[in-house]
């Protein structure tokens, strides 16, 4: 299998020759209190990096830049859907985070001790995740949108001693009140929690006495306290956080203080090119890895400012996002198809008004990029000048997987490939009994070998870790992603969606995103969900669900145009069951289409857990589609 640039193909070689000097070579990049006495070693399926290296992730994050000095650079601008602008240099945000490390030792916090924060992005909730690391505690952020089921399994799970919120946080044009949610959610959860800290930034919230305290009076607690940090051992936990839970309950993936830390950095400088100059937009939410790793750890262990915006992109503007950029000079923004696709259904209104000269770099990832929103993007809205760039990884890995190595070398752009593996990321395709996949035969990605940033455990969970990641092919020590994929000639990666949600028709396999791509290839498709529907003389056929962009209306006609973009794409294997026009998809908070919601509506099932999803609404509107469109055609 060979890429087509022999910059990238010699740095896979390297790594694949001798993987151990490879990612030695890469953590000496970053600065160690003390240096490894073993690269590696794997005690099937868990295993260590860096073994006897002493670091802290949160050190290297901060007080590094400052002891350089480069305390006077800006490291964190604070934006807001409603004009708030807050910059804090690296100086201004190491005294933040000492003072905070202070008040937690004020608490009680010591090393091992596990935090929760259900706060929006903003300064405090970064500098709390940082003062955690920095101690040696253990943070576990929860997305400040769950309800309060959600975030009480999450809280019971991690164990936390402390909960850290907000009174509300702002979305589109509201301010959204949380602190009642925490509330509710402590009686589900809450059997571990001693105190409750509140940051108010609109009326006073109702305070349980003796458990809940003010942001201020929690800080007050770090008088006469340590501010400084703790030496932490390369494989200590820095972390844990629950996957978005699109299938099944979530898992708290754990990431530790060194091979994270040298994960995330390497892939941050190889895929985004990411560098101390570099104005950086990460339109994500600190609740997800790509938050974690890209809002806040890469960035700054990079040195460069980076943006935690708080709100919706395309509030009160449609072209909000480039906005922002042109006020900031952004240099790179890495945001997701989803809200590609949201800003395509404005058209015109979501068109940047400047040139926007400072932004060289686009990256997205989440969901596949689908060919039609890259064009948009690429071509219609930047007119080539820069690139656009997929690429996928999951929670668990921390980082890229998969991707085009911008940082290096780059290579050309297919539209619809996530790209090929990175340096130092062996993977391979596979038949669910283990047999390797033909070129362009479609399988599931595997992972043959761990690499620093993926997970080595689930919190509290070692044989589900074991079970769910490394057992799921018989014979074979893979890790399983779970995703569908194939590879074509020149080594590059297509993904066709979850391997438990492809669809067989007549003995062949359509991946849900090639169809869902086929249907935005149509002008006034703005999003698709498709799933498959049993079908006595097939197998399944193809149930889609769809949103129209703007000034465009559901019609028969319609319907008939969609099928046939289908059938031109795909060929006539693409058997279409029927079309239900929707106002939205249902979706993860992080984005993702939540396919197996559609596959209940047309089975007439119960969904099962849609904690994580944006909006319940979503779910009975499929719903109602589904029933109309058989009445339509005098099935009921």
């Amino acid at each position: 299998m060979e890429t087509v640039n022999p910059i990238t193909r010699r740095w896979r070689a390297e790594a694949t020759a001798d993987p151990e000097g490879f990612w030695a070579r890469a953590a000496d990049q970053l600065p160690w209190f003390r240096k490894w006495d073993k690269v590696f070693e794997w005690d099937f399926p868990t295993f260590r990096w860096f073994l006897g290296a002493q670091t802290n992730l949160s050190f290297n994050c901060v007080d590094r830049h400052v002891e350089g000095g480069r305390g006077g650079h800006a490291a964190i601008a604070y934006v807001t859907e409603r004009g708030g602008r807050t910059v804090l240099t690296y100086a201004q945000l190491l005294h933040g985070v000492k003072r905070v490390a202070a008040a937690l030792r004020g608490m009680g916090i010591q090393k091992g001790d596990r935090l929760t924060i259900y706060m929006p992005v903003c300064p405090e909730a970064i500098m709390l995740m940082l003062a955690t690391l920095r101690i040696g505690a253990i943070h576990s952020v929860v997305f400040a949108g769950f309800g309060a089921g959600a975030l009480g399994d999450r809280i019971r799970a991690s164990g936390s001693k402390l909960v850290f919120t907000t009174d509300i946080t702002y979305r589109k044009g509201k301010d959204i009140p949380i602190k009642g949610i925490v509330d509710a959610s402590l009686e589900v959860g809450g059997e571990t929690v001693e105190h409750v800290v509140v940051l108010s930034r609109g009326d006073d919230a109702p305070m349980t006495p003796e458990r809940d305290i003010t942001w201020d009076e929690f800080l007050s607690r770090g008088l006469g306290q340590d501010d400084g940090h703790e030496v932490m051992e390369s494989n200590d936990p820095a972390f844990i956080l629950a996957t978005s839970g699109t299938t099944a309950k979530p898992k708290l993936v754990v990431h530790t203080h060194g091979g994270y830390q040298v994960g995330v950095h390497s892939m941050g400088r190889w895929t985004f090119d990411l560098k101390a100059s570099d104005v950086w937009w990460s339109t994500s939410d600190i609740g997800w890895i790509v938050g974690h790793s890209y809002i806040v750890y890469a960035p700054l262990l990079a040195g460069c400012t980076t943006i935690a915006f708080e709100g919706s992109i395309d509030h009160p503007d449609p072209d909000l996002i480039w906005q922002i950029t042109e006020e900031f000079a952004v240099t790179g923004i890495f945001t997701s198809p989803t809200a590609v696709r949201l800003l395509m259904r404005y058209g015109e209104p979501a068109r940047p008004k400047t040139p926007l000269h400072t932004l060289t770099k686009i990256f997205c990832a989440g969901e596949v990029l689908n060919p039609p929103a890259w064009e948009w993007l690429q071509k219609d809205i930047l007119g080539d000048r820069i690139p656009v760039m997929d690429h996928y990884w999951q929670t668990e890995t921390g980082g890229p997987l998969v991707g085009n190595p911008y940082g290096l070398a780059m290579l050309p752009i297919k539209p619809g490939s996530s790209g090929v593996p990175m340096p130092g990321i062996e993977t391979a395709i596979l038949t669910p009994e283990g047999e390797p996949c033909d070129t362009g035969e479609k399988g599931i990605l595997v992972i043959t070998r761990p690499f620093p940033s993926l997970t080595p455990m689930l919190w509290g969970e070692p044989e589900r870790y074991a079970l769910d990641y490394w057992g799921k092919i018989p014979g074979e020590r893979v890790y399983f992603t779970g995703d569908s994929a194939h590879v074509d000639e020149d080594g590059y990666i297509w993904f066709a969606g979850r391997a438990d949600e492809v669809i067989k028709i007549a003995s062949h396999r359509l991946g849900t995103i090639e169809v869902e791509s086929a249907l935005l290839t149509h002008t006034a498709v703005a999003e698709a969900g498709v799933t498959g529907r049993p079908d006595e003389l097939r197998g399944e056929v193809i149930s889609g669900f769809v949103v129209l962009k703007d000034g465009y209306a559901p019609s028969d006609e319609l319907k008939g145009e969609l099928r046939q973009a289908v059938r031109r794409e795909l060929g006539p294997i693409a058997v279409i069951g029927e079309l239900n026009f929707v106002d939205m998809l249902p979706k993860t908070r992080s984005g993702k289409i939540m396919r197996r919601v559609f596959k209940a509506v047309v089975l007439d099932q119960d969904p099962g857990d849609i904690t994580t999803i944006e909006d319940e609404g979503s779910v009975e509107e499929a719903r109602k589609a589904w029933q109309e469109m058989k009445a339509s055609l005098g099935a009921e």
